[in-house]
């Protein structure tokens, strides 16, 4: 995979935390327990798609662009893409595009919610 950043740089977002779902073998970035992005890996334990979520219009856009973005590999396609780990998609993209799933799935919860997860982040700066 050439985006050796990629764990540190999610797990260096508010409140995500990070697990291994052995029965799909993905590992799972999460905020407040919703998946926002995940790391699909095969038999061999390789990474073999990037996935995460983004508006429906955006995705559909980006896969036009660049043939190693597809619609969500098990998952909804309409909401979730897929990236290939070894592929064309610039760093620069894919991390705006992990921040746009963060914001998307932090979002979804309600403002206290939200602070709650933030809070829960500072605290454990100090």
């Amino acid at each position: 995979m050439k985006y050796l950043w990629i764990d540190e740089y999610l797990l260096g977002k508010p409140g995500v935390t990070k697990d291994l779902k052995k029965e799909w073998n993905w590992i799972r970035y999460m905020i407040g327990g919703k998946l926002f992005a995940a790391i699909c890996l095969d038999r061999n334990d390789k990474p073999y798609y990037i996935t995460l979520k983004l508006e429906p219009l955006e995705g559909d856009f980006l896969r036009q662009q660049y043939a190693d973005i597809i619609p969500g590999y098990y998952c909804n396609k309409v909401h979730w893409n897929s990236i290939n780990p070894d592929g064309s998609v610039p760093d620069d993209l894919l991390r705006d595009l992990l921040d746009k799933s963060y914001q998307l799935v932090l979002g979804g919860f309600s403002r206290k919610k939200q602070q709650e997860i933030l809070a829960e982040n500072k605290r454990g700066d100090e």
